[in-house]
């Protein structure tokens, strides 16, 4: 697969969807997960991962690696598109920004709780009005306080 911009924007989205709940959106492996397996997530960055040829790094995403926390990714097809994708987003890794790890955080998996959370964010900072407001939780409050003085 050639590398195009588009390429490595769709391993960016791919890898933060897919990979960084273990490895980081940044390739580090510091997440709660990542750094509780063993062996631990490698830093994707460093020169031991760097220094891998192409193929090693894709067969590792399609195959995985055995007795570790690295599951097989790949497709039975010959040749997985997104896992070449992948490739070159890991070759990015050390020359990725602040910006692109911040972006790639709207990427990343949520859990409808969390999906909830910020839709009420997203809504109180628009000036929606909120459940449960002050005044309904004074008013409460309040009567708690009267059944506590009988």
């Amino acid at each position: 697969m050639p590398y195009s911009d588009q390429v490595l924007e769709e391993g960016r989205a791919h890898w933060a969807d897919h990979c960084a709940f273990c490895h980081a959106n940044d390739g580090s492996g510091d997440t709660e997960v990542g750094r509780n397996l063993y062996p631990k997530a490698p830093d994707m960055r460093t020169s031991s991962t760097q220094s891998l040829p192409d193929g090693e790094l894709y067969y590792v995403i399609t195959n995985g690696v055995r007795l570790t926390g690295m599951p097989a990714w790949g497709t039975p097809a010959d040749s997985d598109p997104d896992s070449w994708k992948l490739v070159y987003f890991i070759r990015h890794l050390p020359k990725m920004t602040r910006q692109e790890a911040d972006e790639m955080q709207k990427m990343n998996p949520k859990t409808p709780m969390e999906r909830m959370e910020e839709q009420r964010e997203e809504e109180f900072l628009n000036g929606a009005p909120t459940t449960g407001s002050d005044d309904s939780q004074h008013t409460r409050n309040a009567g708690h306080r009267k059944e506590q003085e009988k």
